[in-house]
């Protein structure tokens, strides 16, 4: 059995602190103000007030750390060598229809690397938790992604394009879902792209694509993955933590699905 670093110790700490105030607000989440961001991009106060936990707490303990936050933005640190990157409420729209599959998650970058990550599945009160060379954890067993080589024994996770995007994004999407519905074993939507990468990571997904995140939605999981023993790439070659276009899977499904994706390219080319 492995423990988390002081600094993972940390982060966890703030990830249940913050996870205690979002499952108060679950049970009253009729009286939370809310907000649009965007199409279909709604943030309520429990967003920020879970995001202030984390940022008073992760301050405390390790201050001059830098932060990128989603509700907050950027905040420069003393620190240049550090800062969290912080998503105090993924799966926001499920949170807010009374949906429990939502998360805290942080991660830690350190040198300009993914360094450590923490989500925490608070409905179902799981720690995911992972550090360079520590591999990953849930709570204290070990995680290592699921050993399947052939597609049609997969159930892959994805994340839709919602209202307010391009419509070639939902084109796009369309395309790749029909190049792999035909070849996996199932195919899922949950919600949470946090917690997809954990699920991955825990053998529970197989692996996972989606296009266009932001950091704090998938750094943690990154690096969940990672130390399971996963791979993750970007989806058309990039830099995934630039894009937010991910794919996620074990050693021997990762080229199938890559296969799969760049078939569907082609669908709809006339």
């Amino acid at each position: 059995m492995s423990k988390p670093s002081p600094v993972g110790t940390v982060m966890i700490k703030a990830a249940r602190d913050a996870g205690r105030l979002l499952g108060r607000d679950f049970g009253e989440v009729e009286n939370l103000q809310v907000s649009k961001k965007g199409p279909a991009d709604f943030v309520s106060n429990a967003d920020h007030r879970a995001e202030e936990i984390i940022y008073e707490s992760l301050t405390k303990a390790r201050p001059g750390y830098g932060f990128v936050m989603e509700e907050r933005g950027i905040v420069e640190g003393t620190d240049k060598s550090n800062r969290f990157i912080v998503d105090p409420l993924d799966g926001t729209l499920n949170f807010l229809h009374g949906q429990p599959h939502y998360a805290v998650s942080i991660a830690l970058e350190r040198e300009g690397k993914l360094f450590s990550g923490v989500v925490y599945d608070v409905a179902k009160n799981e720690i995911f938790w992972a550090e360079t060379g520590r591999g990953a954890w849930l709570d204290q067993r070990k995680l290592i992604v699921a050993g399947r080589k052939r597609l049609e024994e997969a159930v892959i996770a994805t994340g839709t394009p919602w209202v307010g995007k391009a419509d070639s994004s939902h084109r796009q999407f369309a395309n790749e879902i029909a190049a792999m519905t035909p070849v996996c074993a199932g195919i899922r939507r949950y919600g949470s792209a946090a917690l997809d990468l954990a699920y991955v990571a825990a053998g529970r997904f197989d692996g996972f694509w989606e296009r266009g995140l932001k950091p704090w939605d998938i750094a943690a999981g990154i690096v969940l993955v990672r130390e399971a023993g996963g791979y993750v790439e970007e989806l058309d070659g990039g830099d995934v933590q630039t894009t937010g276009s991910i794919l996620a899977a074990n050693e021997l499904l990762m080229p199938k699905l890559q296969k799969q994706l760049r078939r569907s390219k082609s669908f709809g080319a006339d």
